[in-house]
């Protein structure tokens, strides 16, 4: 990723660092909004790379503080299902009971402007999306908790 690295650079982020291969980017960056952030490595990616990517930004600190609260520990998921993080642009408008459930993928709470899911892989393939896009729309992004643990060091 780095192409990818480079266009942050190049706007004017310091110590940047992509993770894994999914498009992670840690970076340092001079106090802002997060919607200025993300405008921002938009713009980047534009012009670095020719296409822009729907970009959510969310500070060390705040994904430290999501991986604390454990918000997985109240609910009953299973050794073997993968838990997930969606993480909103913006902050859902209506009110959604929860938990949601789709052929064994669960939406278990809602918290800030993270979702927290679990979900059995089963024959059907990821269904968690498929229930998060018709719960939240497609302004999000997802990552399995352990990438998040992963980003969070």
């Amino acid at each position: 990723m780095p192409a990818l690295k480079a266009a942050f650079e190049a706007a004017g982020f310091t110590d940047v660092k992509t993770v894994l291969g999914s498009g992670n980017v840690v970076f340092d960056a001079r106090s802002s909004s997060e919607q200025l952030l993300q405008q921002k490595a938009e713009a980047a990616m534009q012009d670095r790379l020719g296409k822009a990517f729907m970009t959510i930004v969310r500070s060390i600190e705040q994904l430290r503080k999501v991986l604390a609260t454990d918000p997985y520990k109240p609910f009953n998921v299973s050794p073997k299902a993968k838990r997930i993080v969606t993480f909103l642009r913006g902050r859902p408008t209506a009110k959604i009971k929860l938990p949601v459930e789709l052929d064994g993928a669960r939406i278990l709470a809602l918290k800030d402007g993270e979702i927290f899911s679990a979900y059995l892989p089963n024959p059907k393939g990821p269904v968690f999306m498929t229930l998060i896009d018709k719960t939240f729309g497609k302004d999000v992004t997802t990552r399995t908790w352990d990438t998040v643990a992963k980003v969070a060091r």
